[in-house]
């Protein structure tokens, strides 16, 4: 009985009146209320390596396996019920290996002893343990000391204190709260009353009568004026009429305002005539219409002052006389026939339409491609020419029927490829038909294609381009 002694409350008392008699002390532990629970302590190499109670009255497993409540390295079964709960009494099973003592009602008695009072039930024996019962199990090398022990009371939930349980307003100094807003409210209504305006001087009375006289007074109507026709201004000039003597002074007002504001209205619509020509110039209206814009010294001119000239204007470059008189300025469109008789019967050069718009045809040029010689053969030479010089030289050709409609021909140039497959060089060979200006455009399209490596020695390659213009 000495392993018994082991630990806190477990083994017999120093001095008891017979074998299984409870102490003072553990009468004092015990509890009125519930049944008792299972106090099991885990002994090996004489020290306690664990001591649990099991708070809810449930079977006590032993075993190798993880899902045993005690796991123990023997040779017992992987959850062996070392302590099993058969309706509300608990009975101790034990094996043919195990040994120990237990102290039951009728005394001390070992295992191999309780073999013969024992409940066999398969290879184990069974034996109905009392809440007074206590003893010790040992199985291999682990002891299993066990005792009958009133539960321990339930833990009251944990709470937080009064103090944080309050909340922030049982926290917050009112005195001190109550103080600081009063200081707040002091302190800004000074401020506001500072910039407010009711400490503003008073005005004068006189002034401000004056002042709302001021903003009250209606503005005055607007004028409207309209463009005075030809006829109406003719039969100004010739026959003035005689205004009666008692006529207001209000209406000879704005009989004054309405001469001038007709006089603007007639400037900006010349002003917009003159932009609206010089528009049609700079886009496609070509040498005639620019030198309408221009006098002899090649300075703009007016189109109020051409109305009164006699011999119109001279342009060196087209020719284009236009007649002036005393009907006012000259616009397009306007007039018999117009500005579309100016044609030159030229298809490349500018024409005029019945609207008064010049305009110019461009031809569409055609490029015909017809195979290229190498001097060392190149893998893709063919498809960078059709790829990457071939669409530019269509481009550079249409370009440059804008300002040559009259341009057709055969360009030949030479391309001569590094071992690394950058081209060197780039020149034509050969341009008949073709302005400079198409064939630099072709040629440097030609110095930023990149080709495949030819070999140590590179490579010629020699391109011919037809070009015919189409249309015009």
């Amino acid at each position: 009985m000495s392993q018994m002694n082991q630990g806190p409350g477990f083994g017999p008392p120093a001095q008891s009146g017979r074998p299984g008699q409870m102490t003072a002390v553990m009468r004092a532990m015990q509890q009125a209320t519930g049944p008792k629970v299972l106090r099991i302590g885990l002994v090996a190499s004489g020290r306690i390596l664990e001591e649990r109670v099991v708070k809810q009255r449930t079977s006590v497993t032993v075993g190798p396996s993880e899902k045993s409540m005690f796991v123990v390295q023997a040779n017992v079964p992987p959850q062996f019920k070392l302590f099993e709960l058969i309706g509300s009494d608990y009975h101790l099973n034990f094996l043919d290996g195990m040994t120990g003592r237990v102290a039951l009602a009728s005394g001390i008695t070992d295992l191999v002893g309780l073999k013969g009072q024992a409940k066999r039930v398969g290879p184990a024996y069974q034996i109905r343990l009392t809440e007074e019962a206590r003893g010790k199990v040992v199985i291999g090398e682990t002891t299993f000391l066990f005792q009958f022990v009133a539960p321990p009371p339930v833990q009251p939930r944990p709470q937080l204190p009064l103090s944080v349980k309050g909340g922030v307003a049982s926290q917050i100094d009112w005195n001190l709260t109550i103080i600081a807003a009063f200081s707040f409210l002091l302190h800004f209504g000074l401020v506001g009353a500072m910039y407010s305006d009711w400490m503003d001087p008073v005005v004068n009375d006189d002034l401000t009568a004056a002042l709302v006289h001021i903003v009250n007074t209606p503005e005055p109507p607007p004028i409207e004026t309209a463009e005075p026709s030809a006829s109406a201004a003719s039969t100004d000039t010739s026959a003035p009429t005689k205004e009666p003597s008692k006529q207001p002074s209000k209406q000879q007002g704005a009989a004054g305002n309405a001469a001038p504001a007709a006089t603007v209205v007639s400037g900006l619509l010349n002003q917009a005539e003159q932009a609206r020509i010089a528009i049609l110039a700079a886009l496609n209206g070509g040498p005639n219409i620019q030198g309408a814009m221009k006098d002899d010294n090649g300075a703009p001119v007016d189109l109020n002052s051409l109305a009164n000239r006699e011999g119109g204007i001279s342009n060196t470059t087209g020719g284009l006389n236009l007649p002036g008189g005393a009907n006012g300025p000259i616009k397009p469109g306007s007039g018999p026939g117009g500005l579309q008789s100016l044609g030159h019967g030229d298809n490349t050069g500018p024409a005029v339409n019945g609207a008064g718009t010049v305009t110019r045809v461009v031809p569409v040029g055609n490029v015909q491609y017809g195979g290229s010689s190498m001097s060392v053969p190149v893998a893709n030479a063919e498809a960078v020419i059709r790829s990457q010089i071939f669409p530019a030289a269509k481009r550079c050709y249409q370009k440059g029927l804008e300002s040559d409609p009259a341009q057709a021909g055969k360009l030949v140039i030479s391309i001569r490829i590094a071992p690394s497959g950058e081209v060197d060089s780039a020149s034509p060979v050969s341009n008949s038909g073709l302005s400079p200006g198409v064939a630099a455009c072709i040629v440097g399209a030609a110095r930023r294609a990149k080709f495949d490596a030819p070999g140590a020695s590179g490579s010629t390659i020699q391109v011919p381009f037809n070009f015919i213009k189409q249309g015009g």
